[in-house]
């Protein structure tokens, strides 16, 4: 627009000094900005895109071919388009990348009469997470540069990368005990303190199981029925809150909390337990859906912005709701929890603390509590020591703290009654996380396993 204003003014005052040569110059000049606004107009208006890609879920490693195909409907040919397929910022940041492109997602190209280019190239998938691939940016102009258009083609991909799951030598999380003092919804033990009822005499119950009341009574032999009692299963809390996570350590200790939450429900999944999952984190999936993106932007530059998915959640739209997988038994668990873990992002609407509060009502008193911990504020320790006054078996994994954090941390846990406390310096030792019970140690004792790996040292001979 400023051209031709440019160009009807320059032609204003040339007409006005009776000048034929500068007057003829400006027609053709605006002869020329007619012709180059069609053609560019018309040139970005036949093209067309579409994209496929072989796989929406994948696990770390994996590899994702991304294929695109962009259409010229026009008898014209356009010499040049600049095609863009977008990343989120976060997945191909230098100091942490996510995922890693292999070919060329951003080409100038140009596009036959009635024809289509492809373009191709490959994801390498490095951390878990859900990212959206695409849309297309093209950018499209006349051969003087004096027009240039924008268009955002094709609609997203979503692409969910699965946490690891590292196995771990043994799980001995919670208490083995015979004899406990939570009433259990599936049976394993039997507490012979308590009657739950009585049944006719059975061959082969021991004399012990007789009610002799109730056999003197009816005159047949009767045998009791006790209820079943002990803890089983373990429900996991991750705590995904941004205040625990500083940047210093990040994306590192978010994704270690991550291994291990899932790690530790894949144990208890495995020994065929019950298994479930809360979190105060923010589905990425729910975040898309209420934040969406723009499909007609005023430049390139706002094209990128405006489509592109964002690395984490806007301040005002934090996530106010817990994330539960419900504890339970059954085959889908693992998945849905898995599921959960690979699109949960961290924001600062739900403490740990409120999230106890909004989730102890879903929580079964007959599976372990198994906290997941980047730090532990004084609201965190009153929340957990408040499950454990209720009859909660509490279990804190800590993660990634330094000696004066871990000791303060396990101050105020122990203060509050939580007494198993366990610290996961990092993935290496995410096997060895459950050892120093398999091994005998006190079971409501804290210790590290540097301290237990020299104590081992020092007792071999």
């Amino acid at each position: 627009m400023r051209w031709f204003v440019a160009v009807l003014v320059i032609l204003l005052i040339a007409l006005i000094l009776d000048s034929g040569l500068l007057a003829y110059s400006m027609y053709v000049l605006l002869a020329l900005l007619f012709v180059t606004r069609y053609l560019s107009r018309s040139w970005i208006g036949h093209l067309s895109a579409t994209r496929t890609c072989n796989k929406s879920m994948a696990e770390i490693g994996d590899k994702v071919s991304v294929s695109l195909v962009i259409s010229n409907s026009s008898n014209l040919p356009v010499p040049w388009v600049l095609l863009e397929d977008l990343l989120p910022a976060f997945a191909v940041d230098r100091r942490y990348p996510r995922l890693r492109v292999k070919g060329k997602r951003i080409r100038i190209c140009m596009v036959p009469r009635k024809g289509d280019v492809t373009i191709k190239y490959s994801l390498e998938c490095l951390t878990r997470g859900y990212y959206q691939i695409g849309p297309l940016v093209m950018e499209n102009g006349d051969l003087f540069g004096l027009h240039r258009r924008w268009r955002v083609e094709t609609k997203p991909h979503f692409l969910m990368v699965y946490p690891r799951i590292v196995g771990l030598e043994a799980f001995e999380i919670a208490s083995r005990r015979p004899i406990g003092d939570v009433r259990m919804t599936y049976r394993l033990f039997e507490d012979p303190t308590r009657v739950a009822g009585v049944r006719p005499y059975e061959v082969g119950d021991p004399l012990n199981r007789i009610h002799w009341r109730a056999t003197a009574r009816t005159g047949m032999l009767h045998s009791k029925v006790h209820e079943p009692s002990t803890l089983t299963g373990a429900t996991v809390l991750l705590d995904f809150h941004e205040a625990g996570y500083p940047q210093r350590g990040e994306p590192v200790r978010s994704e270690l909390a991550v291994t291990a939450a899932l790690s530790l429900a894949n144990a208890v999944y495995e020994m065929g337990q019950q298994v479930g999952l809360v979190t105060n984190g923010r589905d990425a999936a729910d975040r898309l859906k209420t934040e969406g993106w723009e499909l007609r932007p005023k430049s390139r530059n706002a094209a990128r912005e405006e489509a592109a998915m964002g690395d984490q959640p806007a301040a005002g739209k934090a996530r106010l709701d817990p994330l539960i997988v419900e504890t339970r038994r059954g085959v889908e668990q693992l998945e849905r929890m898995r599921e959960m873990l690979a699109r949960v992002e961290m924001t600062d609407g739900l403490t740990f603390a409120h999230l106890v509060l909004d989730a102890v009502s879903r929580l079964p008193r007959d599976a372990t509590v198994v906290a997941v911990l980047p730090d532990v504020p004084f609201e965190t320790a009153i929340a957990l020591g408040n499950l454990r006054r209720r009859g909660f078996a509490v279990t804190a994994v800590l993660i990634m703290l330094d000696d004066v954090g871990l000791e303060r941390c396990f101050g105020r846990l122990l203060a509050e009654g939580v007494r198993d406390v366990r610290h996961l310096p990092n993935e290496e030792a995410l096997p060895s996380l459950c050892r120093h019970q398999v091994e005998n140690a006190a079971p409501y004792q804290f210790v590290s396993l540097d301290a237990a790996r020299a104590g081992n040292a020092g007792l071999s001979p």
